[in-house]
């Protein structure tokens, strides 16, 4: 399927189904989004990195006007919804402020697997424990996919985008382990290190052992 799309591009990855509020306050984007409002009609988010527009993002719709302020400024909540590639650019749609792109929407396989998820949801959880960090999740835990839990990974934001390009749920889940193997290791040992630096200079009862 081919479409042409409102675009408002952001340095950030949004994955299907994730919210994302917004504040508005751009006189393009403002139109934007008053745009889709009244035709109820989605608008997509490509990522820009290195302030390039790149060729995936995902479209949103706008679940809720939060607030309008007087200027015509707003905040909006807002859930993603499609993976997209980006086929042409439009840098202005005639009569309109805004931009937009003609896309396409590769096949996304979303079929779950078990193991993988369990060892990512720990691998998770573990890193968050190392940094003393809680989160909690709005899903069960054997409802959580790759991506309700690519935010909480501590990727870059090119490996979240790499993760926007793999389009099988096993693969996702694939790169987060490998990800999360990778860095939690690293963390440990900063943290250790953290620890060590905090004692230098306390009193220490300290043995030479059984020599």
């Amino acid at each position: 399927m081919t479409n042409f799309i409102s675009i408002f591009p952001l340095g950030i990855v949004v994955y299907p189904g994730e919210q994302l509020n917004l504040h508005i306050f751009e006189p393009r984007y403002k139109q934007l989004i008053t745009s889709c409002l009244a035709e109820n009609k989605s608008f997509g988010i490509p990522t820009v990195i290195d302030s390039k527009i790149m060729e995936y993002g995902t479209t949103v719709h706008i679940k809720k006007v939060e607030k309008m302020y007087p200027n015509g400024e707003m905040d909006i909540i807002t859930v993603g919804e499609n993976v997209f590639r980006i086929l042409e650019q439009v840098k202005q749609i005639p009569d309109k402020l805004y931009g937009g792109a003609i896309v396409n929407y590769p096949n996304n396989e979303d079929l779950p697997n078990t193991r993988l998820q369990r060892e990512v949801l720990q691998g998770v959880r573990e890193l968050h424990t190392i940094l003393q960090i809680h989160k909690t999740f709005k899903k069960e835990d054997n409802q959580l996919s790759a991506y309700d839990l690519a935010h909480h990974a501590g990727l870059s934001l090119n490996e979240e985008y790499e993760l926007l390009q793999l389009l099988y749920e096993a693969q996702r889940l694939e790169y987060l382990k490998r990800h999360l193997y990778k860095v939690i290791p690293m963390m440990a040992e900063m943290e250790r290190l953290k620890e060590r630096v905090r004692l230098n200079g306390h009193f220490k009862n300290l043995t030479a052992g059984d020599i």
